[in-house]
């Protein structure tokens, strides 16, 4: 779903899309991403934080093949990605005990990390890393922002990869567990 919801598929994209991601690059500016960034945290943080204990355990429509994600699990997996986006704008390295995961490993590993944790846990440290992202946002050199094209979307972890989840896992899961 993440994928199409991207416009294609890992490195097999059609014309069509390749023509389209060429034709939608675009350099960005400081004041864009933090704006963005703003909108989206302020999106999610409205819906999660009147959330109750039933809330936060309602399970997600997921193959069983995969973990079974909570709304809770959700929202540590995006708040994981956005601090991942914080490390890479600090130029800070990846932890060892996450080198070499593939999405599906790293996802995993997130899962395990916070599964037992508290909403409550969890909710503070997805406000904790905004405060993070608008700091290393702010204080980040500006060609970082303009030194080169990139996609209208980037930095996806900041805005749209939580858009994506909000949208498609959170909201859909919860409207599901009220029919």
């Amino acid at each position: 779903l993440l994928r199409n919801w991207l416009g294609g598929t890992r490195g097999r994209r059609s014309r069509t899309a390749k023509t389209r991601k060429r034709s939608a690059i675009m350099r960005h500016i400081r004041e864009e991403v933090i704006e963005r960034t703003v909108q989206e945290f302020e999106s999610l943080d409205h819906l999660v934080n009147s959330f109750t204990d039933e809330d936060w355990t309602t399970l997600l429509a997921r193959p069983e093949t995969k973990d079974p994600w909570t709304v809770k699990d959700t929202l540590a997996h995006i708040t994981h990605w956005k601090a991942d986006a914080v490390r890479k704008i600090r130029k800070q390295p990846v932890p060892p005990e996450e080198k070499g995961l593939n999405w599906t490993d790293g996802n995993h590993l997130i899962y395990e990390r916070w599964r037992d944790r508290s909403p409550q846990e969890v909710l503070a440290w997805h406000r904790q890393v905004q405060e993070d992202a608008l700091a290393a946002l702010r204080t980040a050199p500006e060609s970082w922002f303009s030194g080169r094209d990139r996609r209208p979307d980037w930095p996806f972890d900041l805005d749209g990869h939580s858009s994506y989840h909000r949208v498609q896992d959170i909201e859909q899961a919860l409207q599901k567990s009220t029919s």
